[in-house]
Parts: structure tokens; C-alpha cells; sequence
């Protein structure tokens, strides 16, 4: 099956897989509450936000580098840790990324209702079904549609900074660690978010030519790219309005923008929020299904989601269970604080097994770390794991205090699915 996935992604695609990911719906809705914790200091914040996912980044590209794998995730953990543990982790991955699908659709519609009139469910389900037909006809075709859509957003974006570029003030970040460590501190877990999905790149290894370089290539110029994006309309939106009015705003892009663009800014925005969020949904759509198709293959959900289309080389199957998914996640709760913590735990444990597994790769396989393309040292792979590791953990606690219900709900989700894994390796055995 897997000799039959196309090798038809290019590094460019790799790099706007990573970026694009992570460029969605966050940068509408965060720099409001985050402006109103933080002050200036967001401009430190996003800078220092990007750590977490630069050693998160690290890891999996080292991984990449030696051992590239389509649903690396799944597939990585499943190797060098324990299939049990790649199966719960992975598991709460599929609950996830339908939950996050639903998350940036519904985003999109409230942007689009700027403009027109939309009824939102059947809105909500013809971009999904569009997203689907992307991916089911080719790998190659989702990754085109999603490095056009980026390179649209970034020329939408570029409109609004270069507007607001007449207001730039460098005295912005002197102000910006005027108020000192604290304000910084309490933007800093918000602007996190933003950066999270980046290691998309690395899900569709069997599907890159010369995987072992372009992979870890590609995540370097997704963060990059991320960064400098991020930071640039951070600082394009403080210097429009300061941060008293993003504070207060319902969509502080929208209102940064008005304030030098005018009555061209509605559009414009709408438009980006557009491109932002349907590439999004589309990248998270073709790892959704990948995760599908690798787990299928393994033999630990139905044979039939490993199967890869005779025409296409795509795992069709497995998109059509995870279109499925989604239209079932049109009826989860509507709180966007509910939804955003059920993709955030799943998330970070993604993280901590990875990284769990790049620690053992240097402590127990030789043969695998040697053969890496990145050369670093076992030592420091083990210490760059071991912080990943921590560092997701602590990330995935911090939404327990604020509510709880995404936790009990993603438990009752991982004792069904564990239950199932426990039978099916009980007939296995049998076998």
C-alpha cells in the first residue's frame, strides 16, 4: 500500500503544509485578548511564543531527517515507543482534528456573514465537501490549492501592513518591556497558539521525494515564514490602533485595518480570514486522513482505511471517514473555549510522544540516529526530547482550571477507543 502514495510534494508545498497550518484562525481572534493581558509586551510575547514550537520543530525534523513516515506522528511513536501509547495519542488525534475543523469553519462563516448573508450549516458542509474532493483526488492537487491560498493571504496581509507602515514606530518595542516580565508572561500561553502546526510537514513523509532533506527544509522555512508574518501584522496592528483598542475590539484585525485602509478593510480582511481559514481546514483535513490511513495499515482500525486509490495514490477511504467526521463534529457545542481546549490537549500529548520518541531513537536505536540527516548528537537530542516532553505536558495542563468538561469529554473518547484497541489485540493474538 504504501509503495503506491505518490511522491509528488515539493518543499515549496511543504513549507505553506507547515505555515499554513499554523496561520489560520488565530490570527483573527488573539491579538484582542492577548493585547488586553499583555500591552505592548505582545510584541515579546510573539517572539518568544515561537520557542515552544521551534523546540517542538526541532525534534521533528530530526525524526524527518532519518526516518520519514506518512502520519509521522502515529507512525514514529508506534516504532520507537509503544503501539498502545501511539494508539491513545493518536486516537484522541482523530476526535481533534474533526473538533478543529469545526472550529475554523465556523470562524470562516462569521467572517463571510460580514459580507453575505450565509446560512451557516449547509456553508459549513460545502466547504467541507470541497476540501474532501481536494484531497481525494491527489496529495499533490490539496498541496497546489493550499500553496496558492497562502500565497493569496500573504499578499492580502502584505496589503494591511504596508498600509499601516506610514505609523511604524520602533519605540513600540521599547514600550513593549516597559511594563516588564509579567505582561509578557500572560500574553505569552495565548500567542502560543499561533504557532502550533507547523509540523505538518513532516505527516506526509512517503509522499516527499528526497524526504530526509526537503522535510526538515521545509519546517525551517514554515517557522520562518510563520514568524515573520506574525510578527510583522502584530506590529502593523499595534501601530495602527495600540493595544487599548485591539483590547476592546470583537475582531482587532478588522478594526487595525479600518484605521489606515478604511472602507477597504472590511473586504480585504474578509477575504484574508477566507484564505486563511479554508487552507487551514484543508491542511488539517489531508493529516486528519492520514492518520486514518496509518492506522488502518497497522491493523489497529479497520483494514479498509489503508487502502490507496488505484488512480489517485490517495487513502480515499480513510477521507471519506474523516469527511464523516467532520459533518458529525457540526454538532458539538458551539464554545469556541470548549473546542479550542479539545484540540489543545490532544495536541500537545501528539508532541510529548514524538518527542518521546526522539528520545529513545538516541538512546536505544544507534543504527536509526546515525543514519540522520541532521547530525546532532545523542546527548542533545535527548535533551532537546526530554524539554519537549515537559513542555507539553505543562502546556496541555494549563486549560484544566479554566474547564474541565474537554477533558472528561477527551477521557470518555480515550477509554472507547482503548477498549476497542484491547479487542482487537485480543483477536490478533487469537490469529
Amino acid at each position: 500500500m504504501t509503495a503506491n502514495l505518490r511522491h509528488s510534494v515539493r518543499l515549496i508545498d511543504l513549507v505553506m503544509l507547515g505555515a499554513g497550518t499554523a496561520i489560520g484562525a488565530a490570527i483573527f481572534t488573539v491579538l484582542g485578548p492577548a493585547a488586553k493581558v499583555g500591552g505592548y509586551g505582545v510584541l515579546i510575547a510573539t517572539i518568544l511564543a515561537a520557542l515552544p514550537m521551534g523546540l517542538f520543530a526541532v525534534v521533528y525534523a530530526y525524526l524527518a531527517s532519518t526516518a520519514p513516515r506518512t502520519a509521522a506522528s502515529f507512525e514514529w511513536q508506534r516504532q520507537f515507543t509503544s503501539p498502545a501509547l501511539a494508539f491513545a495519542i493518536v486516537w484522541m488525534r482523530v476526535l481533534s482534528n474533526a473538533v478543529v475543523m469545526i472550529v475554523l469553519a465556523r470562524v470562516l462563516i462569521s467572517y463571510l456573514s460580514m459580507v453575505l448573508p450565509l446560512p451557516a450549516t449547509p456553508t459549513i458542509l460545502g466547504f467541507f465537501a470541497l476540501i474532501f474532493a481536494l484531497n481525494y483526488i491527489g496529495v499533490a492537487v490539496a498541496a497546489r490549492a493550499q500553496t496558492i491560498l497562502m500565497i493569496l493571504l500573504l499578499g492580502a496581509l502584505s496589503i494591511f501592513v504596508f498600509a499601516a507602515a506610514p505609523k511604524f514606530d520602533p519605540q513600540l518595542f521599547v514600550k513593549a518591556t516597559e511594563g516588564g516580565i509579567l505582561p509578557i508572561l500572560a500574553a505569552l500561553p495565548l500567542m502560543i497558539q499561533l504557532f502550533l502546526g507547523i509540523e505538518t510537514a513532516t505527516e506526509v513523509g512517503e509522499e516527499v521525494a528526497d524526504a530526509e532533506r526537503k522535510i526538515p527544509l521545509g519546517m525551517a522555512g514554515a517557522l520562518t515564514l510563520t514568524v515573520v508574518v506574525y510578527l510583522a501584522v502584530t506590529f502593523a496592528a499595534m501601530s495602527a490602533v495600540g493595544p487599548e483598542v485591539l483590547a476592546v475590539s470583537k475582531a482587532p484585525l478588522l478594526d487595525a485595518a479600518k484605521a489606515v485602509l478604511g472602507p477597504v478593510a472590511t473586504p480585504l480582511i474578509v477575504t484574508a480570514a477566507v484564505f486563511a481559514l479554508a487552507k487551514s481546514m484543508n491542511a488539517v483535513f489531508l493529516v486528519y486522513a492520514r492518520f486514518l490511513f496509518a492506522m488502518g495499515r497497522a491493523g489497529v482500525l479497520p483494514a479498509a482505511l489503508g487502502r490507496v486509490h488505484p488512480k489517485f495514490g490517495t487513502p480515499h477511504v480513510a477521507s471519506i471517514v474523516a469527511l464523516c467526521g467532520c459533518v458529525t463534529a457540526v454538532f458539538l457545542p458551539s464554545s469556541l473555549l470548549f473546542l479550542l481546549l479539545a484540540v489543545n490537549v490532544p495536541t500537545m500529548m501528539k508532541y510529548f510522544g514524538t518527542c518521546l520518541a526522539a528520545f529513545n531513537v538516541a538512546k536505544s536505536h544507534p543504527e536509526v540516529h546515525a543514519a540522520a540527516r541532521l547530525k546532532f548528537s545523542q546527548g542533545t537530542v535527548k535533551v532537546l526530547a526530554a524539554l519537549g516532553c515537559v513542555a507539553a505536558v505543562v502546556i496541555a495542563a494549563l486549560g484544566f482550571g479554566t474547564d474541565w468538561r474537554p477533558y472528561g469529554m477527551l477521557l470518555i473518547w480515550l477509554a472507547l477507543g482503548m477498549a476497542w484497541y484491547a479487542w482487537g489485540a485480543g483477536r490478533r493474538a487469537a490469529a
